[in-house]
């Protein structure tokens, strides 16, 4: 079943609000230890590496179109909110028109022996500050056929919401 949403300051809906400011989500998202999953195609890469949603949030019309999301959400009490397009732009900054976004459950992560194991093709991401970058090289290392990428701490976060989106959620299939 889907939860109606009718209010953009509704505080169950707080892991939404205000993703354009970079700095508040940066923050936010490490503090909650959740990330963003934005679009069906994303959210499906990110659930199918493993990762656990904590809830979606998507406008009434597309809830027929991701009517399997739905169902599994419902069948794990992951809860599925749903609002008009006007309410989730007021709530998160921008038109949502890629179907749905997901607040997932940030993986902790993966021991640096563990992702080097028989890895023959590594590339090192250090100190790459843009976002989009970052996503364009997962992208690019994904479709290389990469073994792993490494990123140093300074590095923007591979699971940003906006470098999800430009690696096309690529940054879930390569270690």
């Amino acid at each position: 079943m889907t939860i109606p949403v009718t209010d953009s300051r509704d505080e169950r809906l707080a892991d939404y609000f205000a993703l354009t400011d970079v700095a508040l989500r940066r923050r936010l998202d490490t503090e909650r230890g959740l990330y963003l999953a934005e679009s069906d195609k994303v959210i499906r890469r990110a659930l199918g590496a493993g990762h656990r949603p904590r809830s979606y949030l998507m406008a009434q019309r597309w809830v027929r179109e991701l009517a399997d999301l739905v169902a599994a959400a419902e069948a794990a009490d992951v809860p599925v909110y749903v609002g008009s397009d006007e309410v989730i732009t007021a709530m998160t900054g921008f038109h949502l028109h890629r179907g749905a976004i997901a607040a997932m459950h940030r993986p902790p992560p993966t021991p640096l022996a563990e992702v080097l194991a028989g890895a023959r093709r590594v590339v090192v991401l250090e100190d790459i500050v843009d976002h989009t970058n970052v996503g364009a090289i997962f992208r690019s290392a994904a479709a290389l056929g990469t073994d792993a990428v490494l990123v140093t701490p300074r590095c923007a976060d591979p699971l940003y919401r906006r470098s999800i989106r430009v690696s096309m959620g690529t940054v879930f299939q390569v270690p």
